[in-house]
């Protein structure tokens, strides 16, 4: 079916994004992008105005993570273009389907030092997955689709669209095509099946190694039942917690950095690491040269950059997840390391039996974990309260726990949580933050009373910047430099000044009453929850150290 109209550049963009199913857009306008929101204003779009590009970005990305499809937002030129920065870096990082739409001044003033011009194209192209800069009219509708097409298209990631307002404002007979659904162009060529299927028949002790392309590739099934048919342990990374099934009696948690004792040490001893959708980050190996140091390898992943990169595959396997992992179910010979690696979960079980009246915040988030609704879900920001929240939470789903993993970026989780909750009106969703984190982009309270979107905040305060301190503390001779935040806010007070119905509690006899308040409240909550400054998260693999070489307290 096809149709045509005449359009201005602006109009064109909202027919273009409800072409791909667009609903919800994010944004903040501006002088160079004013036609744009001038045919907003006759678009059946749903635009949410944030207080910040940042935390636009950030919501187009907890958006996109949360209902596994593309993000979008907006910004003008300048400074409204490079606030969105951070946020398209943190979706390159973390491959996010996000396109970001920016105003630029008009053509003739391009290049000119015109008032809020920059060159947002060239400062986009190293945390973006391809950059346009529109300056034809007739080349919008096809830059659009081409957008969304490479945002989808193989490893996800974000895409940014520059629009001089000349172009926005131009007119523009355009055919608008409908479009088939956008398939997965990416035909890579398998690797001998055959030689990872010997691999894995061999082995004796083996793990699957899950990363967060298996939630990306839509594989979380495939992976499932490869694990259950196997009865192969398995550990995640931070983005890939979740993809197993937490009941899993094989599964021993998150590995790397703050990884459980188990998932390191098994790793360590294994001798076929069955790698899908992960990519062997710094923080998952520690020293790398150490790192299951008598392991094969058989690489899954849809980005051949990522094979061999750090380190060597066996059997490399390129492309669909979900078509290729089936191929390699069978029946393994392991029940003595099943039997080993059950006994260790059990020996090395968190506890949570804290001493003294002081709230535990690993306490607090199995707590809040136990009690949270069914496909509940998770943002969290950067820091202490991050790990922690990977550490004792558990998530039944990937796009349930929606965390900077690459990129580290605080000031993620707040956003992130209105952009999930505009995608999933019907689930609850908790943004665990810290007291350092959540000043980053703490205006988004305001976004969050204009439309009443009911995302509870636990707020995991030690007026610290935690992290740092404990690695202060722990390997720079506990010179505190610069992680006091003693004279942050009163967040009680702060949340009530945007109408949000807060709480604050300081002993632990009030942890389980205030979070069954917080759930049942049915509007936004900020539950404010102070914990000692001293508390460490543990275990920790020092820099450049093996993972089976974690400290587990000092």
């Amino acid at each position: 079916m096809t149709k045509s109209k005449t359009l201005t550049g602006g109009a064109l963009l909202f027919e273009v994004l409800q072409e791909h199913g667009v609903q919800h857009v994010f944004g903040y306008p501006g002088g160079a992008i004013m036609p744009i929101y001038d045919a907003l204003y006759d678009s059946d779009v749903k635009h949410f105005l944030c207080r910040h590009e940042q935390g636009a970005a950030f919501s187009a990305v907890g958006y996109a993570r949360a209902a596994g499809t593309v993000g979008v937002c907006l910004a003008t030129s300048g400074p409204g273009a490079t606030n969105l920065i951070t946020g398209l870096a943190d979706a390159l990082a973390d491959s996010i389907p996000v396109v970001a739409i920016t105003g630029q001044v008009p053509t003739a003033a391009m290049g000119s030092d015109a008032f809020q011009e920059i060159d947002i194209f060239g400062l986009s192209l190293a945390c973006t997955k391809h950059s346009f800069q529109v300056t034809d009219i007739n080349e919008l509708e096809k830059v659009l689709h081409q957008a969304f097409e490479i945002a989808l298209e193989g490893r996800h990631g974000p895409v940014l669209v520059d629009i001089p307002k000349d172009v926005q404002l131009a007119e523009v007979t355009q055919r608008l095509d409908k479009l088939s659904h956008l398939k997965n162009k990416v035909k890579l060529p398998l690797a001998d099946i055959s030689k990872a299927l010997d691999l894995l028949t061999h082995a004796k002790q083996p793990i699957l190694y899950v990363g967060g392309g298996v939630g990306m590739a839509n594989a979380v099934e495939e992976v499932r039942d490869f694990a259950e048919k196997t009865g192969m342990p398995s550990v995640s990374t931070l983005k890939g917690l979740g993809a197993i099934n937490p009941d899993n009696e094989n599964h021993l948690g998150m590995l790397g950095m703050h990884g459980t004792k188990t998932a390191n040490l098994a790793v360590q001893e294994s001798d076929l690491l069955v790698v899908v959708g992960a990519r062997f980050d710094d923080r998952v190996t520690g020293k790398l040269d150490e790192f299951a140091p008598n392991a094969k390898v058989i690489h899954f992943d849809i980005d051949t950059a990522e094979i061999n990169k750090r380190r060597d595959a066996d059997a490399a396997i390129l492309g669909d997840l979900k078509g290729n992992l089936p191929l390699l179910t069978t029946e393994l010979d392991i029940a003595d390391w099943q039997q080993k690696l059950q006994q260790m979960n059990t020996d090395f079980a968190w506890r949570y039996d804290h001493p003294g009246d002081n709230i535990f915040a690993p306490a607090v988030l199995k707590t809040v974990s136990d009690l949270m609704p069914s496909n509940t879900c998770v943002t969290t920001d950067v820091g202490q309260h991050q790990m922690w929240a990977a550490q004792h939470m558990t998530f039944d789903d990937p796009s349930n726990f929606l965390t900077s993993g690459g990129m580290g970026t605080m000031g993620f989780g707040l956003p992130a949580a209105i952009g999930a909750q505009i995608s999933r009106p019907h689930d609850t969703v908790i943004a665990v933050s810290g007291d350092g984190s959540i000043m980053m982009n703490v205006q988004e309270l305001a976004t969050i009373k204009r439309y009443q979107i009911p995302v509870k905040v636990v707020l995991i305060d030690n007026a610290k910047l935690g992290m740092v301190r404990q690695w202060q503390d722990l390997f720079f001779d506990g010179r505190l430099s610069e992680t006091d935040l003693s004279d942050n806010p009163d967040f009680v007070m702060l949340a009530r000044a945007f109408e949000i119905k807060s709480q604050l509690i300081t002993k632990k006899s009030e942890v389980k009453a205030a979070i069954e308040e917080m759930l049942d409240h049915d509007g936004p909550y900020l539950l404010q929850v102070k914990i000692d400054a001293a508390e460490n998260v543990w275990p920790l693999v020092p820099p450049n150290t093996a993972n089976d070489k974690m400290m587990e307290g000092v």
